[in-house]
């Protein structure tokens, strides 16, 4: 199983939409991946950090799920520049991104 990891971080100034997010952001992603490979999403909402009464790291954490990097990599040549420029929409971070294999 490989994933792809968003994570966006949260700043004491940073905008995150959650509603937008989760009602029209990702399922715009389930629409244009699903065909392409995509076998699940699993989103974190930050709620705090690992010290008492810090704040979270990160306001989301979103993991796209493919079964080959092929698969991940054909999705996002396809649909990526679309998808990122949704960004904006609903965040002024820049996420950080990773590809992971489930180990």
């Amino acid at each position: 199983m490989i994933a792809l990891t968003a994570l966006y971080p949260k700043t004491a100034d940073s905008r995150f939409d959650m509603d937008y997010y989760l009602n029209t952001h990702t399922p715009l992603v389930r629409e244009r991946l699903t065909p392409m490979g995509l076998t699940g999403i699993d989103l974190y909402e930050g709620l705090a950090g690992g010290a008492p009464d810090s704040p979270p790291a990160y306001a989301m954490v979103g993991q796209l799920k493919f079964s080959t990097v092929d698969e991940l990599q054909a999705a996002l040549a396809a649909h990526g520049p679309e998808l990122m420029g949704d960004i904006a929409n609903f965040t002024d971070v820049q996420p950080i991104m990773q590809i992971s294999q489930m180990v």
